[in-house]
């Protein structure tokens, strides 16, 4: 196994440069999915390996986690052994697993608690997807539902004041971009991603801006206006106050860098296209991107088929 079970450890690093750039040249539907994609499998590949650590880290430990047909002495022998390696390792993977626990956790109460609170929230004007909720706070945000249901766009009395009616407009097609889009998965994976390795951590954000800069496109179509989008975006950023429940869901006026979602739809409409590359810059991140990818993709499956390899010789037939 030697270096190939630590290389995903840090391989994550190789996907930062993309991160930013990719936020800055690329279409935001294009930069949400090839950054959740790649987050996802580097994130994976460094909890399996953690996993594999904690295997050859305690085999010859009594209760060691190799199963019972494998638990011969004999067996616990031929396995690598690296016991400092191990028990760190069982520390860090407790910790990844109570933290991407408690990040579906929090994930699951919000968007339950979200739900309960809407039923009475149909105010006048309210139809369809849109659940107006009376309320002296301006604040905005998608709530996903179940399979095939979905979901709701909340929007309070407040915030609707504050806009005009095609502001409104705006607001209502981006929000209905997040459901369409299923943004808050995007969001969720990233979110986990970022709870297995620390390193991954830019690329949840970069996540977030995007998930919110491709709704801004979105409504930009929707409402055939770049500048009312713009508009719609900075003054519901200046008077929003997000509600305590919701605050990893999709949101209009969402935390983060405003100034560049209003600039960006003052500008013409990104490119969708991949190819060619919007700058040299971004060619050479995503090769590396891809390279670190591929490499602790090819790392994780090398580490496991050759321990696996290890304890089915070693097995007694």
């Amino acid at each position: 196994m030697g270096v190939f079970v630590y290389l995903p450890l840090v391989l994550p690093l190789t996907a930062l440069p993309m991160a930013r750039l990719a936020e800055q040249h690329l279409h935001p539907r294009s930069a949400t999915r090839l950054l959740a994609a790649v987050g996802s499998t580097l994130a994976l590949c460094s909890t399996l390996c953690l996993a594999l650590l904690m295997v050859v880290g305690t085999a010859q430990l009594p209760g060691n986690p190799l199963p019972d047909g494998w638990s011969d002495p004999e067996v616990r022998a031929a396995v690598p052994y690296e016991e400092k390696a191990g028990l760190v390792a069982i520390g860090v993977l407790g910790a990844v697993l109570v933290a991407c626990g408690g990040t579906l956790l929090r994930h699951a109460r919000t968007r339950i608690r979200a739900a309960r609170a809407l039923p009475g929230a149909t105010g006048p004007g309210a139809a369809g997807d849109l659940a107006l909720v009376p309320s002296p706070d301006p604040y905005a945000y998608a709530l996903p539902a179940g399979r095939g249901r979905g979901g709701r766009i909340v929007v309070s009395t407040a915030m609707m004041d504050c806009l005009d009616a095609r502001e409104r407009d705006a607001l209502v097609a981006h929000e209905r971009a997040h459901l369409t889009g299923r943004h808050h998965r995007y969001l969720l994976v990233t979110q986990l991603a970022a709870r297995a390795n620390p390193f991954l951590l830019p690329l949840r954000t970069a996540v977030a801006y995007s998930t919110e800069r491709w709704a801004d496109e979105e409504a930009a179509d929707a409402v055939g206006s770049r500048r009312a989008v713009a508009t719609a975006v900075g003054k519901a950023a200046l008077f929003s106050h997000r509600p305590p429940g919701p605050a990893v869901l999709p949101a209009f006026a969402a935390e983060g860098p405003v100034p560049r979602r209003v600039a960006a739809l003052l500008d013409p409409e990104p490119s969708a296209g991949l190819w060619p590359p919007a700058s040299a810059h971004l060619a050479l991140a995503a090769v590396t991107a891809t390279a670190g990818t591929a490499a602790s993709a090819l790392s994780s499956l090398n580490a496991t088929v050759t321990l696996v390899g290890i304890l089915h010789a070693a097995t007694p037939l």
